[in-house]
């Protein structure tokens, strides 16, 4: 009778084994072009303090969110900024970060030097007395494809990047200022852990009982230096909290899934566009080789499955070279089929002067607007903003665009 006893409970043991593997694994999503991203080895900069002894002018990458791996004198007034990624294959999109001073107050010259093939993208942003601003067009310098830029320096540093620097600490300060005081509708939590032990944050955001409810996903972050998307993904995120009659409302009949920083690793690293897994985490939304991607779909399912929910919409926050909206072009059998087409007109009739971009494509690679699409017949859209875009524009592009998807799911859905 023990014998039986011991035998049943170790099929019991089994069974509850599988089915827990069977709960906690991610069912993979096929597309057409499939990408490897399997963890490849990065260089990872050597943090340190640059001098030119000649001029007395002094460089640093020691914070997080820098990029720059070496600093070399020129001639008496000019340095060459040297800036590699943290690996190969990737996009020509070079990313930059560095303070710098001098000892004496002087004007000095800058060159940017990047590996073969690449080309300068970003305009840099100065950060001076905790304030960003973009250089004078009047001290920028290009020959050919070489670009030089001119700095008055003083024993005050002053940081020099592509991109305004939002660490992940910096997002760490917003959010939580964001959800103070908003405890009945929105819960911090954690994803999971990244390949270097950093935290993947997620606002879990709801009025009452999750039972039921249409999920929607909200990212942003999956590219380093695109902080212009995750502009837009703060003052979205930021009018859907603003306990407004519509705000209320929303929430009390949808349920937003937000993941403010998806990539950590790769912000405070100052990498160009991977993760520490030396991957694009934009082309993981396959296999779920990277433990952000797979960590995060695994939520995101043990939410649907939890409350019996439907996927109907994820936005996706990414920066280009100019605004614009990538959607699939399969809308008809999704949960929401004239949302795209309702969200666009609503877009163009309540910003000033603005005219929606649009460029429709069904995913060939495997992209989170393919894995909507494909994993969930959900609708996928990336939501790009340029990287010159006014500050000031992008508020209100994701203040209106999350006004009017409220709106939209409210009145039509």
């Amino acid at each position: 009778m023990k014998r039986v006893l011991r035998k049943i409970s170790f099929l019991t043991f089994i069974i509850a084994t599988l089915l827990l593997i069977a709960c906690s694994s991610a069912k993979t999503v096929n597309f057409l072009v499939p990408v490897d991203t399997r963890t490849k080895p990065i260089a990872i900069q050597t943090k340190q303090i640059y001098k030119l002894e000649n001029s007395n002018v002094f460089a640093s990458n020691d914070f997080d969110g820098a990029r720059l791996n070496g600093f070399e004198q020129v001639n008496d007034s000019t340095a060459l900024v040297i800036i590699y990624p943290e690996n190969t294959p990737i996009n020509n999109s070079p990313y930059y970060a560095f303070k710098t001073w001098s000892s004496n107050p002087k004007s000095f010259y800058f060159t940017f030097q990047y590996p073969k093939g690449f080309k300068h993208r970003y305009i840099p942003k100065l950060k001076i007395n905790d304030n960003w601003t973009i250089i004078d067009s009047l001290n920028v310098f290009k020959q050919d494809s070489i670009v030089t830029i001119k700095l008055n320096l003083s024993s005050k540093a002053q940081t020099v990047a592509a991109q305004e620097i939002q660490s992940s600490n910096d997002v760490k300060n917003w959010y939580t200022q964001l959800i103070n005081g908003k405890g009945d509708v929105v819960s911090l939590k954690s994803v999971g852990k990244t390949r270097l032990g950093r935290n993947i944050p997620i606002l879990d955001i709801h009025k009452g009982e999750t039972k039921g409810k249409d999920i929607i996903v909200l990212l942003t972050r999956q590219h380093p230096p695109e902080v212009t998307g995750y502009f837009a993904f703060k003052s979205f995120l930021e009018t859907i909290l603003n306990d407004s009659e519509l705000s209320n409302k929303f929430l009390s009949k949808y349920h937003i899934l937000a993941f403010p920083i998806m990539n950590p690793d790769g912000v405070d690293l100052g990498n160009w566009r991977h993760n520490a897994g030396g991957v694009d985490m934009n082309r993981d939304w396959s296999v779920y080789n990277q433990p952000e991607i797979k960590q995060t779909v695994a939520l995101i399912n043990k939410a649907l499955n939890k409350n019996k929910s439907r996927l109907i919409l994820g936005l996706d926050f990414h920066s280009t070279w100019y605004d614009v909206f990538y959607t699939n072009k399969e809308k008809m059998n999704t949960a929401l089929p004239t949302y795209v087409e309702d969200w666009f007109s609503a877009l163009e009739k309540n910003i000033p002067n603005y005219k929606v971009n649009e460029q429709s494509a069904n995913s060939n690679q495997p992209t989170s607007k393919g894995w909507f699409l494909n994993g969930h017949r959900s609708v996928g859209i990336t939501y790009e903003i340029g990287d010159v875009t006014p500050r000031e524009t992008i508020k209100v592009i994701g203040k209106i665009s999350a006004e009017q998807m409220m709106n939209i799911l409210l009145n039509k859905y």
